[in-house]
């Protein structure tokens, strides 16, 4: 190739990266806007706007590629900090399921304007700790829904056993249609650092991509969003001088 042909073909190279960049850009914006009023709505508490500096949910949610127009579920949604976004996005043009452990949560929303879509699934999913164990097991068939989207778990994973964990993974994959992408978010632990009191709320990053691509998934990227280098690693989350503070891990992964 000569030097004209060759600089013709980085120009349109170039130029067809801009105009792709400029698509995602666009095609977020619209989704943006609506987290944007879902993060100024009158149901959110005083608590949960004082975690959004920390959390960074329309950041987080634009590297998972979140869009309003998906059939989304999250998984152990807690008390619902994450639904009061999540559901009234896709509201118009998508669909949001929440499931496992869904009681706080589907509490918090339950007959609140916008959520009249919500729907619970996998409410037979069984989760108990076995006597003497500091973990989780999980039990399920399945999500009960197909051809999804996204399927995200925020600071969870870490609260199951490994077989617990291999269900979870499981599920996820099996809702989930090919390209759908698992979003996964937890507290960052030492790699291979064994188990105590200090560190059990906490996950090794390259364990759970190890146990998540054996599920069958690809690992498609991850982002330094939530990393805070003034923690240690060496302590409990849940301490004064780490809540709100830890350092954690964010990883995407597509259902090839």
């Amino acid at each position: 190739m000569d030097i004209v042909n060759m600089k013709t073909t980085l120009a349109l190279s170039m130029a067809t990266l801009l105009i792709s960049s400029s698509a995602f850009a666009a095609d977020f914006s619209a989704t943006k806007d609506k987290l944007e009023t879902a993060l100024a709505a009158d149901i959110r508490t005083d608590k949960e706007v004082a975690r959004d500096r920390n959390r960074k949910p329309v950041r987080t949610l634009e590297f998972f590629g979140f869009r309003d127009d998906m059939k989304v579920v999250e998984l152990m949604p807690g008390g619902g900090w994450y639904t009061k976004l999540l559901a009234p996005v896709v509201a118009d043009k998508g669909q949001y399921y929440m499931a496992i452990g869904t009681s706080r949560a589907s509490k918090a929303v339950a007959g609140q304007a916008g959520f009249d879509k919500v729907k619970v699934t996998a409410e037979e999913a069984k989760i108990y700790r076995p006597e003497g164990s500091k973990f989780y097991a999980l039990e399920a068939d399945g999500l009960g829904v197909s051809d999804m989207d996204m399927v995200l778990t925020f600071r969870n994973y870490h609260n199951f056993s490994e077989s617990g964990r291999a269900v979870m993974n499981k599920m996820a994959f099996d809702a989930l249609k090919s390209g759908g992408v698992y979003a996964v978010v937890d507290h960052t632990r030492r790699h291979m650092q064994a188990t105590d009191n200090e560190n059990r709320r906490r996950f090794d990053p390259v364990l759970a991509i190890k146990e998540i691509q054996a599920a069958g998934f690809k690992f498609v990227d991850m982002t330094d969003l939530h990393y805070k280098p003034d923690d240690e690693l060496r302590y409990e989350v849940g301490r004064k001088s780490v809540t709100g503070n830890s350092d954690r891990w964010t990883l995407k992964f597509v259902k090839p």
